[in-house]
């Protein structure tokens, strides 16, 4: 008799939604594998809903990936042996969140060296940067990246700005008011099922090659030219604002305080007042740069890793 397949599920969840897109990922297959579940946990816990004051606080060191202490992960999950690691993450300010990019930091890291590893990715739309930053990791961690899927939330863009702020500052996510329930809708977290039995058929016939384009095939990740050009603009601004902001302190710091409310101000406009004025000249762009922007496209559905890509 084969042995049961060994599956470990290593996530950071601020707000419980990726812990639910992933139990219903292997709803259908979990009677067929045996699951690790395994959470990143900050000894400081990033408290749900947030303050804006320690929302927007928080972007410097996030997107220079300065790592929070941890809480150790349980010493039988570093001794065990696994088939294939799902790892949960989400961005934060178009870079993996600080929880994920500490672990990535750690020690405990090294329990990637060695095995096929599948990224889930919980997001509004923008992931593009915090996944290259991950394969980075993995890279150098010896690790195998496989696979990667993307749920985010499907609304447009200013809609799903109104609805993301009302979850995260007031900790509504359900619809009312007008306005359509926050993040990944229960349909998709639902129907994340479907992934299971493909990754469940890659272990069995350990068979990783096509298991990217098997994702794709099951809907596992869209993306389009204007989304790759939107993120590589804001890449760039949230690296600016990281260093302009760090040169007053840490975290917290009253230093520092004036910069962080004058990053506020600027990205609250940026995106709900100059959006359609970026659109347009995006527009152009995206014209101008087809050729490249597909290019681009292609890229960041695989699994491969070019440094510095974006």
């Amino acid at each position: 008799m084969t042995a049961t397949k060994r599956i470990l599920v290593l996530y950071y969840t601020q707000t419980g939604q990726l812990k639910e897109v992933l139990e219903n990922m292997f709803r259908t297959v979990a009677g067929d594998v045996t699951l690790v579940w395994t959470p990143i946990e900050p000894v400081q816990p990033f408290a749900f809903p947030w303050t804006q004051e320690r929302f927007f606080d928080t972007m410097p060191e996030t997107v220079q990936q300065v790592a929070v202490p941890l809480k150790p992960l349980d010493p039988a999950v570093l001794q065990q042996d696994y088939d294939l690691v799902v790892f949960g993450m989400q961005p934060w300010f178009l870079h993996p969140s600080l929880p994920v990019s500490s672990f990535l930091q750690s020690q405990e890291a090294a329990l990637l060296h060695g095995k096929k590893v599948v990224t889930v990715v919980g997001s509004r739309n923008m992931w593009l940067n915090a996944i290259e930053k991950v394969k980075g990791a993995f890279q150098q961690l010896g690790a195998e990246h496989v696979g990667n899927i993307v749920l985010r939330d499907k609304h447009p863009n200013l809609l799903s700005l109104k609805t993301i702020d009302r979850w995260m500052f007031k900790g509504i996510k359900a619809a009312g008011d007008g306005l359509p329930e926050a993040g990944i809708s229960q349909a998709d977290i639902k129907d994340a099922a479907r992934f299971g039995p493909v990754l469940l058929g890659a272990m069995i016939q350990n068979d990783w090659k096509e298991l990217q384009e098997k994702i794709l095939a099951a809907d596992g990740l869209t993306l389009n030219t204007g989304l790759v050009l939107l993120e590589q603009r804001g890449v760039k601004n949230f690296r600016f604002w990281a260093r302009y902001i760090r040169e007053k302190g840490g975290p917290g710091a009253l230093e520092r305080q004036a910069r962080v409310k004058k990053f506020m101000w600027l990205l609250n406009v940026g995106v709900r007042i100059l959006s359609p004025i970026t659109a347009l000249s995006g527009a152009v762009q995206l014209q101008l740069k087809k050729q490249k922007l597909n290019e681009d496209v292609a890229y960041f559905k695989s699994v491969r890793y070019e440094a510095g890509r974006i």
